[in-house]
């Protein structure tokens, strides 16, 4: 299970769920960054922070009665959620006690870590719900150690995952992708899957060190993917040429398009409801910030002070001034770079200065996001719907069943939806998802704030783990759908066999059509002699019977008949403007002939065995109704979609000509179908 940056840890969600602008808020201090310490048992190659275990710098930490006291001063000023890192934290012989204090009464937690030092009292400890997160180097020992230039590295991992894993407590498997075990990437993937634990991408970009040493900036140099491997591994948003009417962008506006302001930090400290504390008490508003004079002693000064007067007076204290307008600021490629003045003050010393590797990923960001419709987008049209599929896979060499392709479209329509998917299943640990509304495997279904959220859960009730969840806005408009890794394999072997990957789309189909006046029923349908006719009936009542009869009329030349087959399973009667008609869907039964085509609707046959063919002119509403009720294809179904449906059904009784249609299994029921075409007008 891949935890990617779309739905994941920190930022929750944030690419899937929009922000709603309620006015002004108050800036609180609501979660805190603290690292324990920065003396780690291993020295990664790529590390910018690490000193020695033994350091002297130790005698230099916050001690824990120190870490108490900032830790009641923030959270009497509104912090509810803390991120703990180093160095190895657990390195910290005190770090129990530490990890208590802070995650006791708070909200939430995440906590950074190799893992090495986990014993099975820590483990139990990690069982407290938050977000675990354990560093893998490697695939192998080799790799692992050689990146961590420490022997035995690996085991620790390995061991420390098995201590989680035995006391209960969930965690998520960090890769860090370097030079020194990008050749095991895969291997890794797969390793990480096997812990049973989702697993995200850990700095694809490896930041220099913190004190701008020279030899240890040569090392991380040298680590350094190249940029289009960085982009592969954390890919920007793709482009939306088309905007969905249901949806807001919840694309924030990038520096490039705002006025011009060379304050750098001035947008962090105002939109950040964050802090940093390093492991001697400095705190600053992001954990990149390195330069002494942006950093305030706790030691000597209370977190109120440093909060409500030290930061903000930072807004106007670094400026980029010539150099940052006529390089940075105004450069095309902003809104695709990860340039931040952090990141330059640790390249380069100087705040305002270009990046050159960042302008190397900006320039393949965009590179990607040219590229990315045509290998990751399709197109498919139902029932005057244009579907928007979008996947991180190659869409070009991926199959779709015969049935789908039938439906394929080039582009955007009038009325456009959204599917897109991920092979990689979300931590959802910290994710409110609201009441329970339905539980039968393979679903659970909740939902919060107008989101819909379709959990796959395993038939067996103490089986706790996902393997697929699908979040849903209010109109099922636009789906984010996240499948386990093993499901890409899959996929990539046999195929899309439906666009949701689900066993069948009528649960995101349905609740659509409900708000288009449209209704999805188990039938068959076909157009004759361009009229549409829709026959309903459960599985038995014979639809794929008539279907047959007439596909085999079509062989045998008649006088002014033509035939066209839509579906044998499942179709949709939507009401236009300009009246009632059929369409066909990729739904089939035992005919897998299907048709996107639609025809003006001329009746609705109710399918009856008997031992001749004929028709009986229906005009019991009730009867009809109860028919209808028991062939209409249902999600899960609210009232809302219920009274939707009903006003769909009711339009149907008044408007539609309905017909039981007796029938043998001559074939000769045609010859009935045909006298109806030309006695009934379309």
């Amino acid at each position: 299970m891949h935890i990617g940056r779309h739905f994941a840890c920190g930022d929750t969600m944030v690419k899937h769920v929009s922000i709603r602008k309620v006015g002004t808020l108050p800036r609180l201090p609501l979660k805190g960054w603290m690292d324990l310490t920065y003396r780690c048992d291993f020295n990664c190659r790529h590390c910018w922070v690490r000193i020695p275990p033994g350091s002297p710098k130790q005698e230099k930490e916050l001690s824990l009665a120190e870490i108490r006291h900032v830790a009641d001063e923030a959270r009497n000023m509104g912090c509810r959620e803390w991120a703990i890192s180093g160095g190895e934290p657990m390195l910290r012989p005190d770090f129990p006690e530490i990890f208590d204090y802070l995650t006791r009464n708070s909200a939430s937690y995440s906590i950074n870590t190799n893992g090495s030092l986990i014993t099975p009292e820590i483990a139990r400890l990690l069982r407290r719900k938050g977000t675990k997160m354990v560093a893998l180097y490697g695939a192998t020992g080799d790799t692992h150690d050689r990146v961590t230039r420490t022997a035995g590295a690996f085991e620790a991992t390995l061991r420390g995952f098995s201590y989680l894993r035995e006391a209960g407590a969930g965690f998520i498997v960090q890769l860090v992708p370097m030079q020194a075990n990008f050749h095991q990437w895969r291997e890794m993937i797969t390793l990480a899957s096997s812990t049973g634990q989702p697993w995200r991408v850990g700095a694809p970009w490896l930041y220099l060190s913190c004190n701008r040493s020279a030899r240890r900036n040569a090392e991380i140099i040298s680590q350094r993917l190249p940029p289009e491997e960085v982009v592969t591994l954390d890919p920007p948003e793709p482009p939306s040429e088309e905007r969905l009417n249901a949806l807001p962008s919840n694309r924030s506006t990038s520096a490039a398009e705002e006025a011009p302001d060379d304050r750098l930090f001035a947008r962090c400290i105002d939109d950040r409801q964050e802090f940093h504390i390093d492991p001697y008490g400095r705190m600053t508003f992001c954990g990149f910030i390195k330069a002494p004079h942006l950093c305030c002693d706790l030691k000597t000064n209370s977190f109120k002070h440093v909060w409500e007067k030290f930061i903000p007076s930072l807004k106007d204290k670094v400026r980029g001034g010539e150099d940052y307008n006529a390089n940075c600021g105004s450069c095309a490629a902003r809104a695709d770079c990860r340039w931040c003045a952090a990141y330059a003050y640790l390249e380069t010393g100087c705040f305002s200065a270009p990046v050159p590797y960042l302008c190397e990923v900006a320039a393949s960001s965009q590179r990607y996001k040219k590229q990315w419709p045509a290998k990751h987008r399709r197109y498919f049209q139902i029932a005057g719907i244009t579907v928007r599929l979008e996947s991180d896979l190659d869409l070009r060499k991926v199959r779709f069943a015969r049935e789908l392709e039938m439906f394929a479209a080039e582009g955007p329509g009038e009325d456009n939806v959204a599917l897109r998917h991920y092979f990689e299943l979300p931590d959802l640990h910290q994710v409110d998802m609201g009441q329970e509304f339905y539980r039968n495997p393979p679903w659970a279904i909740r939902r919060k704030n107008g989101n819909w959220y379709y959990l796959g859960i395993p038939a067996d009730p103490n089986d706790k783990q996902l393997f697929r969840v699908a979040v849903f806005n209010s109109d099922y408009t636009h789906a984010s759908i996240y499948h386990t890794p093993q499901d890409e394999n899959r996929v990539t072997e046999i195929g899309f066999q439906a666009l949701s990957l689900f066993p069948t789309d009528q649960i995101w189909l349905a609740p659509l059509l409900a708000d288009r006046n449209a209704v999805l029923l188990h039938s068959a349908a076909a157009v004759l002699n361009g009229q549409g006719f829709i026959f309903v009936g459960n599985s038995g009542a014979g639809k794929s019977t008539i279907i047959g009869h007439i596909k085999q009329s079509k062989t045998i030349p008649q006088p002014a008949f033509s035939a066209q087959i839509l579906c044998d399973d499942r179709n949709i009667l939507r009401r236009w403007d300009t009246g009632w008609r059929v369409h066909g869907t990729w739904s089939h039964g035992d005919v897998q002939d299907v048709s996107p085509a639609s025809a003006p609707l001329t009746a609705v046959l109710f399918l009856q065995k008997a031992s001749h063919n004929y028709l009986e002119r229906m005009c019991d509403r009730k009867d009809i109704l109860r028919r209808l009720l028991a062939t209409i294809i249902k999600p899960m179904a609210t009232a809302e979609w219920w009274r939707k449906e009903l006003d769909v059904i009711e339009k149907i009784l008044g408007e539609v000509p309905c017909y039981i249609l007796y029938s043998d299994s001559s074939g000769n029921v045609v010859q009935e179908l045909i006298k109806l075409t030309a006695i009934v007008e379309p």
